[in-house]
């Protein structure tokens, strides 16, 4: 089991852009995919970015493509999530989540732990 801790969330203007965190404890970070995952209220939660353990190659959701930029530093134990260019829609619960494997994955059932979340709100 791994351990996540989230910060950087916040209430931004659109067009704004902020940078998440989440610091990693517990088995070898390197080991690992990392993926950033959102949520809003009635929704499922949704895949965002991934990253691959050695963070050779990285996924993206359609809508954020150019606009959101994961990477990760093994040497910190810790994965990021630069927002820019932020739209109202991207309003959401972000939450990090450690991968079973070293690739990166799209489906949330290649995750095994969860952070608890980081509210990002973007006004119009």
């Amino acid at each position: 089991q791994v351990q996540l801790v989230e910060s950087g969330g916040g209430l931004v203007q659109a067009g704004g852009s902020l940078r998440l965190s989440c610091a990693a404890s517990g088995r070898p970070f390197s080991n690992y995919a990392m993926g950033w995952f959102r949520q809003t209220p009635g929704r499922e939660r949704e895949f965002v970015a991934a990253i691959s353990a050695t963070g050779g190659f990285r996924r993206y959701e359609d809508s954020v493509k150019g606009r959101f930029i994961i990477s990760r530093d093994n040497l910190k134990n810790s994965v990021y999530l630069q927002l820019n260019n932020l739209k109202p829609e991207d309003t959401a619960v972000y939450y990090c989540a450690a991968g079973s494997y070293s690739y990166a994955m799209v489906s949330l059932s290649n995750y095994d732990s969860w952070g608890q979340g980081t509210q990002v709100t973007v006004s119009s």
